[in-house]
C-alpha cells in the first residue's frame, strides 16, 4: 500500500513537468498559438470602481505576479525564443504579464481578449473574433495571447491555472488543446 501511494505522488509530481516538457516540444518549431492566464493577481474579479483606464482601479498582479511574469518571458526565451507576436487583454493585470514577458513594444492591445461581457451574444461574438486571429495566424514564430480564466475557458474548455499557457489549434468545432506549460 506505501508503494502504490509513494507511486501516485510521484507520478502526481511528474505529470506536469511531463506535459510542460511536452509544451516546450510543440512550441520549438513555431507557427502554434498560446492562450497564457494572465500571471497571479490576487482576489477575484474587480472592485466596484473599476475602470479599464485605470489600473488603480483594477485588481493588479502582485509582486509574486510580477516575478512569475519575468521567469515566463525569461523561459520562453531561452526555450523557444521570443514570440513573434503577443496579443493581450486591455485589463492591466493581462497588459503588465505580456509587457514584463516579452517587452513592451511587443504587445498589441486586443479587446476581444477582455474580460467576457456577461451578455452572451458579445462573449460569443468575442470569442468568434479571437478564433479568427487563430485560424489566421500562419507566422513562423509563435504567437502568444494573454487572457483571463473565462475566456481560456470559454475557448479551450480546460481551466488553466495563473500564469499557465495553454497551446492550441483550430478545429472544426473551435479549438483543441494541443499542450500546456506549467510556469508556477
Amino acid at each position: 500500500m506505501i508503494r502504490f501511494l509513494l507511486g501516485l505522488v510521484c507520478c502526481l509530481a511528474v505529470t506536469p513537468a511531463l506535459a510542460t516538457e511536452a509544451g516546450w516540444a510543440l512550441l520549438r518549431d513555431g507557427g502554434r498559438v498560446v492562450l497564457l492566464r494572465h500571471a497571479t493577481a490576487p482576489g477575484v474579479g474587480d472592485p466596484a470602481n473599476f475602470d479599464l483606464a485605470k489600473c488603480p482601479t483594477q485588481r493588479n498582479l502582485s509582486a509574486r505576479g510580477k516575478q512569475q511574469a519575468e521567469k515566463i518571458g525569461a523561459l520562453f526565451a531561452a526555450r523557444v525564443g521570443n514570440p513573434e507576436r503577443v496579443l493581450t487583454s486591455r485589463y492591466c493585470r493581462a497588459r503588465d504579464t505580456a509587457r514584463i514577458a516579452f517587452e513592451d513594444t511587443k504587445a498589441e492591445d486586443f479587446p476581444p481578449l477582455d474580460q467576457l461581457p456577461q451578455d452572451e451574444e458579445a462573449a460569443l461574438e468575442a470569442n468568434e473574433k479571437v478564433l479568427d486571429e487563430i485560424r489566421a495566424f500562419t507566422g513562423s514564430g509563435n504567437m502568444v495571447m494573454v487572457t483571463h480564466l473565462e475566456n481560456i475557458r470559454a475557448l479551450a474548455g480546460i481551466s488553466p491555472r495563473e500564469g499557465e499557457a495553454v497551446i492550441v489549434a483550430p478545429s472544426d468545432t473551435g479549438l483543441r488543446v494541443l499542450g500546456r506549460i506549467i510556469f508556477n
